[in-house]
């Protein structure tokens, strides 16, 4: 892809847009960023661009910016249907992403893992066991590093693991992954994607490229994830925590195995005994995490080290202490219903579950039966309290925090020994923290400041 004396513009200045631009110019590409934030917002960001000469538009979108470019580039926060997009589309001007970008220049192969949940703690196992069987290894994407991060790190002997959200997928063309993983398919970001059919497209968007020589692996017991091996030329391998599956992963009693191919005999890998993450769908993630390596050459001693070392990713289901004798879990990242499901599939009963945060149009009333039968009582807070409220009425006591802070002090005070405190919030972050980063780190704060007061 030649860049030099092209004119490139890039849409928004996150983490991944901030990177673009500098990659863009560092080719030679003549480059202009705009995003919507004013230029107070992003004073730490513009000293950075001007000096690299690089064009800055901030306080909004200016159609003739995006209309005077050879390229664009779109920063995964940014909804591809603005109306500058859409207008600059009827143009054909060319229009990729980030990870389409990168994806261009970074070398070696690919593993891409996607998914509504688990892609971050199965990408942050895959990237272990590939880097514990000695090969380099690069991990990135959704997972906090950008992709374009990594080209000038990676190698024709690089494995690069990426975490890879539906954002990103809404904007690539020729991305083409060696092994493409899909751990489930649930309802998630229907505010930006519309409606599930749609969503579930997008997902697709991993397989489009890849061909015959290239590996899919795909969750058995998850119907729309199911529907991808219809719609892919790579070889399709599965998993699955509940029955034997002719090629893939699957567990079978008290271990987990691998079949290499249909026909051919279940090679051990490791006791599930050895799991060391909580919860049903942990078991799922590490077994798509078995069959990917399995299928990248690394040994089945090598991932049962790996796995048996691994440790939670952070807001993932994470311990975090006991005060009082009541335990209390940090599951920020489950940030749609799906997940919230599977946080409360951890634990037999005794929970007090924090809800809420910015709504995503999701259904809380898919909630009510696991709540009805494993809490004790919810504890709203943030902008979409209103509607959670209303969607589990007469299912289970529901306290109306509003803060953070509240829901942690009155669960502390309603919980008995030997009880749960649950974030796992159902929702965005961004009606009153910045990432969902943010709120885990304040939720554990607020859980040590209770530790420390009870010394």
């Amino acid at each position: 892809m030649e860049l030099k004396n092209k004119r490139v513009l890039v849409v928004g200045l996150g983490k991944s847009g901030m990177s673009a631009a500098l990659f863009l110019r560092e080719r030679g590409a003549k480059v202009t960023v705009s995003d919507t934030r004013s230029a107070a917002n992003l004073a730490t960001e513009i000293p950075a661009l001007l000096d690299a000469g690089i064009m800055v538009e901030t306080g909004g979108h200016g159609l003739l910016t995006f209309r005077r470019q050879d390229l664009i580039v779109v920063s995964p926060g940014v909804p591809y249907d603005t109306p500058e997009l859409k207008q600059v589309r009827a143009f054909g001007l060319p229009i990729i992403g980030e990870l389409e970008l990168a994806s261009r220049f970074l070398q070696g192969q690919v593993v891409a893992i996607t998914g509504s949940n688990g892609k971050t703690t199965t990408t942050a196992l895959l990237g272990k066991i590939f880097a514990d069987a000695g090969g380099p290894t690069l991990i990135g994407g959704n997972i906090g590093t950008p992709v374009i991060d990594l080209i000038a790190q990676s190698t024709p002997q690089t494995v690069s693991v990426l975490e890879v959200s539906s954002f990103q997928l809404e904007t690539v063309a020729e991305f083409r992954p060696r092994i493409a993983v899909v751990l489930n398919i649930t309802p998630d970001h229907l505010d930006r994607h519309g409606t599930f059919e749609n969503y579930a497209t997008i997902k697709a968007h991993i397989t489009a490229q890849q061909t015959p020589e290239d590996f899919f692996v795909l969750n058995a017991e998850d119907k729309p994830t199911q529907m991808l091996a219809a719609r892919t030329k790579a070889q399709v391998f599965w998993f699955s925590g509940r029955r034997p599956i002719k090629q893939g992963a699957f567990a079978h009693g008290e271990s987990i195995v691998f079949i290499p191919r249909e026909g051919a005999k279940p090679e051990p890998v490791l006791p599930m005994t050895e799991i060391p993450l909580k919860g049903a769908h942990n078991v799922e993630n590490v077994l798509a995490a078995v069959c990917a390596a399995r299928l990248g050459g690394v040994s089945a001693e090598s991932i049962r080290a790996s796995v048996a070392a691994f440790r939670a990713v952070e807001h993932r289901l994470e311990f975090v202490t006991t005060v009082h004798g009541v335990l209390f879990f940090n599951d920020s990242k489950a940030t749609n219903v799906d997940a919230t499901k599977k946080a409360l599939e951890a634990f037999p009963g005794g929970v007090h579950l924090i809800l809420g945060g910015k709504d995503k149009n999701s259904n809380y009333t898919e909630l009510a039966d696991l709540i009805r039968a494993r809490v004790k009582t919810v504890y709203t807070i943030g902008s979409a309290a209103e509607k959670i409220e209303r969607h589990l009425a007469g299912v289970v006591k529901i306290v109306s925090a509003g803060t953070l802070d509240a829901a942690v002090r009155q669960a502390a005070e309603l919980a008995a020994v030997g009880d749960v405190v649950l974030l796992a919030p159902a929702c965005s972050s961004f009606d009153q923290f910045t990432s969902y980063e943010h709120r885990g780190r304040v939720f554990k704060d607020l859980v040590k400041q209770l530790a420390d007061a009870s010394v």
